[in-house]
């Protein structure tokens, strides 16, 4: 055997372990998602404990611009089966002039009888006030929206729940139980630092005609949605009398429900449930205000380095970085807090999003920033993803098949181009299927407590009133094939041809060492931020823009 076909078979075994880790992974998402969301989930525990045993949680919910349903997401905060009294709500904007503003007003109108406060970030006395400087933070948007909530927070528990996330009204108390590790049996399980949910994208918008009943009166014209002079939401109003100008203009929406109910929702199924990572996504996560108080402390935390000045704790540690959702998850996960297990996913209730209007533009940037928010902090990920996907994989698998000896003298597999072919298509085929199937399960809503409050699109396909099913040659196909064509494509462009983002409006430079610098600054605090460095929560060294502390 020459040295090159030694090469090629070793490739080829690499291929078949390889192929084989992801299918087995794939089998344990799957798995869990048909075990929890097939049916209603157990109602909580804690609503129903006497009421000084009751922790307190603190609901903040940063807003940017009017998102679809909006007003429907936020207003999920206010259904939710738990004492009244023991949920404080901070919707948070950062300025009055965000056209959200008026649906938070009307919020906190409608709901008075709650413990609500609309949080403007332009009023915030540490970045604005006599006393303050707007570089006290770093630069990221969202930090910077809830650092004034997250000061003001009462009681210990924080929920950060994202805008355009509906939550079903028994979230809460199972999120504080898996939490505090408390059970049904009345026993008392093993609590957790950090607790959050699986998302699922809805795409509201019928790309094959005009808008479903359910999408038309219930989404596309709900209170929050932005409307042009003929009273359509805007994102309805561009030129979309071709088929191939509906999907251009809209289809992003199906490749961005297909992505989180497919490929997305199998391996953050998988991974949190083996627990060997942090896996998370900042949709809808709980933890204790007092961990991360003290963990961001170099005084009470002696693995983080000591700083010559003053440094925020708390969320605002992570005001320099983009992707504070994995670091906050990351810094609970290493951390060693005695008695508490590290992550865990409350599996069966969903962070459902609503989306409208997405361009196949969009959902392309908005899958860039998310690789290269994300390629540093998990830089092996990253790296290993394309290996993860479907057309990749099964290339992996039939080239395995269809090299390695074994094959062809046990079972007769030839080792031509042809059968490769063959076998490449029958494991795509089989990876359909299995999409198929999870995709269905998630959005038929088995597991959504519905009730006369819960809107369409989360009501899923089963329920009465819920999004219609989509047809699997006519819809569901044509998403699953886009997407998994421009998976390849967009990693290339995310993480070996750039390192800027754009963010809420802002454009960032994601630096190696995991901090960003806003990127049309001027260039003498480009330089000042690229010069002065302070130590990471991982050991790294981040950047600091002119005074901003950190």
């Amino acid at each position: 055997m020459t040295d090159l076909s030694l090469l090629v078979e070793a490739a080829a075994y690499i291929c078949a372990i390889w192929s084989f880790f992801v299918f087995i992974v794939q089998s344990i998402g799957i798995s869990r998602i048909f075990a929890s969301c097939s049916y209603r989930p157990r109602p909580p525990v804690t609503p129903s404990l006497p009421k000084d045993q009751v922790p307190h949680v603190t609901i903040i919910r940063p807003v940017k611009g009017l998102e679809p349903e909006l007003y429907h997401c936020l207003a999920s905060t206010f259904h939710l089966d738990y004492p009244l009294d023991k949920l404080t709500v901070y919707l948070c904007v950062s300025e009055k002039t965000d056209p959200a503003y008026p649906v938070l007003l009307k919020l906190a109108q409608d709901y008075r009888q709650f413990d609500v406060r609309v949080f403007v970030e332009h009023d915030d006395p540490l970045l604005h006030g006599s006393a303050g400087h707007v570089d006290n933070l770093g630069p990221n948007p969202k930090i910077r929206n809830v650092s004034r909530a997250y000061r003001e927070a009462k009681g210990d528990i924080i929920w950060m729940i994202d805008c355009n996330i509906w939550v079903g009204k028994g979230t809460a108390g199972r999120m504080v139980d898996k939490l505090l590790g408390l059970r049904h049996d009345g026993k008392q399980g093993q609590p957790y630092k950090f607790v959050h949910m699986l998302p699922l994208v809805v795409d509201t918008v019928s790309l094959w005609g005009s808008p479903s009943p359910q999408s038309e009166n219930e989404t596309l014209l709900s209170s929050s949605s932005p409307t042009s002079e003929g009273g359509l939401p805007t994102y309805l109003s561009r030129n979309d009398n071709t088929l191939l100008a509906r999907i251009r203009n809209h289809g992003g929406g199906r490749l961005d429900e297909m992505f989180m109910a497919t490929t997305h929702a199998k391996f953050y199924s998988a991974i949190n449930t083996v627990g060997i990572a942090p896996c998370i996504v900042g949709k809808s996560n709980m933890f204790r205000k007092s961990h991360l108080d003290t963990l961001t402390d170099p005084a009470q935390n002696p693995s983080l380095p000591a700083h010559k000045t003053p440094h925020p704790t708390g969320i605002d540690y992570f005001s320099n970085y983009i992707c504070e959702d994995h670091l906050i998850g990351d810094l609970l996960f290493r951390s060693k807090l005695p008695g508490l297990k590290n992550h865990g996913l409350v599996f069966g209730d969903l962070a459902v999003q609503p989306t409208a209007g997405m361009s196949v533009a969009s959902y392309i940037g908005r899958r860039v920033r998310w690789l290269r928010a994300r390629k540093w902090t998990v830089i092996t990920a990253t790296l290993v993803e394309p290996g993860v996907e479907s057309l990749l994989c099964c290339a992996y698998c039939a080239f395995a098949l269809t090299t390695i000896p074994w094959f062809h003298e046990r079972w007769g597999v030839p080792q031509t181009w042809a059968a490769m072919g063959w076998i490449w298509l029958a494991t795509v085929a089989l990876w359909v299927m299995g999409d198929w199937f999870t995709y269905r399960r998630l959005h038929a809503g088995h597991s959504t407590e519905v009730d006369e409050r819960t809107p369409g699109f989360a009501r899923g396909t089963s329920n009465r009133g819920g999004a219609p099913g989509r047809s699997f040659f006519l819809e569901w196909i044509p998403a699953w094939v886009g997407r998994e064509v421009l998976a390849l494509p967009i990693w290339t462009w995310a993480v070996l041809l750039g390192a800027t983002v754009n963010w809420r409006g802002n454009k960032f430079l994601v630096r190696m060492d995991m901090s960003v610098v806003e990127y049309d600054k001027p260039r003498t605090q480009k330089l000042s931020a690229v010069r002065s460095g302070v130590p990471s929560p991982n050991g790294g060294v981040r950047s600091r823009s002119n005074n901003r502390q950190d």
